[in-house]
């Protein structure tokens, strides 16, 4: 094990595996990141408004990831769940624990915006489809999965 001495300052953010603590058996990619994953594709943007960047009223922000770049809508992935504490909010959840696929981009956001983010991306691909094409790929639909 990779033992630090209290002495030592750490600089930066700390990860698990800085500590010797080594979680399942692969290995990191290149950024130690979900992106390093082929065709994984993460957004995010942050909102802050008022008064002041410090005093903000409003501070708040979305990430979204898509699985992959072939179209999440019609292509879907294995996936499931795990609960860590039994708070927070998660749409989607019960299509994914009963079908065992995801078929949706995945949004993160702040517990008062899981509505707000689940509707923006079944907007986002109720306008992709053209009208009447729902035949083949189209026979997908899943909630959209957007969690605090």
């Amino acid at each position: 094990m990779n033992e630090k001495r209290a002495s030592e300052v750490v600089r930066g953010p700390v990860r698990a595996r800085d500590l010797g603590v080594a979680v399942g058996t692969g290995t990191p990619g290149p950024a130690n990141a979900i992106t390093d994953v082929p065709g994984t594709r993460v957004g995010h943007c942050t909102l802050t408004a008022g008064p002041g960047t410090d005093s903000a009223e409003v501070h708040t922000g979305v990430t979204v990831v898509l699985p992959h770049d072939d179209g999440i809508w019609s292509r879907p992935v294995f996936a499931g769940s795990h609960r860590l504490n039994g708070n927070g909010e998660l749409t989607g959840l019960q299509w994914v624990r009963e079908s065992g696929m995801l078929t949706s981009p995945i949004g993160l956001t702040n517990s008062h915006s899981v509505g707000v983010v689940r509707d923006a991306l079944a907007r986002v691909e109720v306008a992709r489809r053209a009208p009447g094409s729902c035949s083949g790929p189209c026979r997908w639909w899943g909630r959209p999965g957007t969690a605090s």
